[in-house]
Parts: C-alpha cells; structure tokens; sequence
C-alpha cells in the first residue's frame, strides 16, 4: 500500500466525518477514539473499491449531511460519531 493512497483515504474519511458534522480531533480529545480508532477507519477506508465516488459524493455536499452514502465502509462509526458530537 501507498503512503499517497492512505493519505487518499485519511482526506476522504476526514472529509466524511465533517459532512457528518464530526471533527476527529475534538472526538479523539473528547476520548470517543483512540489515534487506533481513526487508523481502523482509514484502513476500513482502504478497503472500499468506490473512492472515485466517495470523493464525487463529498465534492456535491453543502453542509452537514445526516447519511453517509450506502456504500460507505465506516457508516456505522460515523453514525455513532455524530450522535455524540450532537
């Protein structure tokens, strides 16, 4: 794996935590993750075969969003991000 393609990945869940209103670093300080926690996210990330269309899905938002799209590996942990950044 590529450092360009993990900081590929680190862009796009950063971005999809802010669409969901999250900032890592506030929930990290907040103790809702771990620095472990958001490198388990990344890599699930990494894992995705759509990143061309998380980028162009994140591109179209305006705003704070209330559902990642249904191809999203992190759904769920960012769901839970954001019922507690609320």
């Amino acid at each position: 794996m590529t450092d360009a393609r993990l900081k590929t990945h680190a862009d796009l869940v950063d971005r999809m935590a802010a669409a969901r209103g999250v900032d890592l670093q506030e929930a990290a300080l907040r103790a809702h993750l771990t620095p472990s926690d958001i490198s388990d996210l990344v890599l699930n990330c990494v894992g995705c075969t759509k990143p061309d269309a998380c980028a162009q899905w994140l591109d179209m938002q305006a705003g704070r969003v209330s559902e990642t799209p249904d191809f999203c590996r992190n759904a769920e942990a960012f769901a839970e991000l954001a019922r507690r950044s609320d």
